[in-house]
């Protein structure tokens, strides 16, 4: 069920401020993978789960590979964000690689808005991970695309995973299945095995989940569509509504 619009955050829409956009929106789960209670609470912060400093032995080695992380991690959010930077309307996605809704939204829908809004530079979409706990693979399959991402490969990686779900979702260490996938999109298989490994895309994808958890996101797929909030694997005639008001409304704002 698509939300009545609210009236638009002034805060700046980037993949590093949604919590206040988050936290200005309703939701219906209608349709949707819901998280458990557990979940709920949100996820500890990487800063204070990182051990510190100077507790590891070998603590010139870690600062020299904690810089290696955080560059990677760079890399790797920017390359979840497709679309114009000139764009002023956002789709915002937050998902779960292994919820069968999730996949029906992106088999059913992703590629009409990405090829009507975001190619055409009305719009930015930017992937925000929320691996459930009741789904074993969420969290490897996430770790995995960020490591794509840090190839700039995340979206073709992302369109992988939905396609080939039944390959990886299963029990057991799926690390085999998740770079043979690398190897389907082009990526670094060398490079894309040592970053899921080094779990260095952990913290991004903990960051992910904290904001949307504390925004009170309990769901996937759910969407910020400008500044609608959306829930559920819905055809791309509701998003076109949407998208189409967020633009008007834009263009009504330049005018002035």
């Amino acid at each position: 069920m698509t939300l009545p619009a609210r009236p638009p955050v002034t805060v700046p829409v980037t993949c590093r401020s949604l919590t206040l956009l988050l936290a200005t929106l309703a939701v219906s789960t209608a349709g949707a993978c819901q998280s458990t209670a557990e979940e709920r609470t949100p996820a500890t912060s990487a800063s204070a789960s990182a051990p510190a400093a100077g507790a590891a032995s070998a603590a010139g080695t870690a600062t020299a590979g904690s810089a290696t992380d955080s560059a990677l991690r760079v890399v790797a959010d920017r390359g979840r964000i497709a679309g114009a930077e000139s764009a002023k309307v956002w789709i915002l996605i937050v998902s779960d690689f292994e919820c069968p809704y999730c996949k029906k939204w992106h088999d059913d829908t992703y590629a009409t808005l990405h090829r009507e809004y975001v190619e055409t530079g009305k719009v930015r979409m930017a992937y925000l991970n929320f691996p459930l706990p009741q789904h074993e693979q969420a969290m490897p399959a996430a770790n995995a695309a960020m490591c794509a991402s840090a190839q700039n490969k995340f979206w073709q990686y992302q369109t992988a995973l939905f396609e080939q779900l039944s390959t990886w979702a299963k029990p057991g260490d799926q690390s085999a299945a998740f770079e043979a996938l690398g190897q389907r999109v082009g990526a670094d298989v060398s490079a894309l095995r040592a970053c899921m490994r080094s779990n260095a895309m952990r913290p991004l994808i903990e960051a992910d989940k904290d904001r949307s958890s504390r925004a009170g996101v309990e769901s996937t797929p759910t969407f910020i569509v400008g500044t609608t909030r959306m829930s559920g694997a819905l055809p791309a005639a509701d998003f076109r509504r949407v998208l189409d008001s967020a633009l008007a409304a834009t263009a009504n704002a330049g005018a002035r």
